[in-house]
């Protein structure tokens, strides 16, 4: 798990002094890491007993045409690019802003799949 409170040292290189130690609401969780495969969804309870779906593994996606205004379920074939990691694209990693192949051709995910638990995409020409 990772501590996302603040950090003890300033921008300019001095010391916080702490008046509290580190709280559980500061622990961030493990990344959702949405692969390739057959449906598989968790739900996680958030803070005030919210809760949001991660998608572990995706085989769809609801890819829009921008021309057209047509959104259509499609099946992922594989991942063509990612900007937020070049080792995503070996280990076929969905996230927000990676280039996949589709049946309709190349489309761009405008979602966030380990946080919405689906993933929406566009077409790119």
């Amino acid at each position: 798990m990772l501590w996302q409170g603040r950090s003890v040292r300033q921008a300019t290189g001095g010391r916080y002094r702490p008046s509290q130690g580190k709280r559980r609401t500061e622990i961030g969780s493990a990344p959702a890491d949405t692969h390739i495969g057959e449906d598989r969804r968790k739900i996680i309870r958030t803070t005030g007993g919210n809760t949001k779906v991660r998608a572990m593994r995706a085989l769809f996606a609801n890819v829009a045409n921008k021309t057209t205004g047509e959104v259509k379920r499609v099946k992922i074939e594989t991942v063509e690019q990612n900007v937020a990691n070049p080792n995503y694209v070996r280990r076929n990693l969905l996230t927000k802003g990676a280039l996949i192949r589709t049946e309709l051709g190349n489309a761009r995910i405008a979602s966030r799949p380990g946080q919405d638990g689906v993933i929406n995409a566009y077409l790119v020409e």
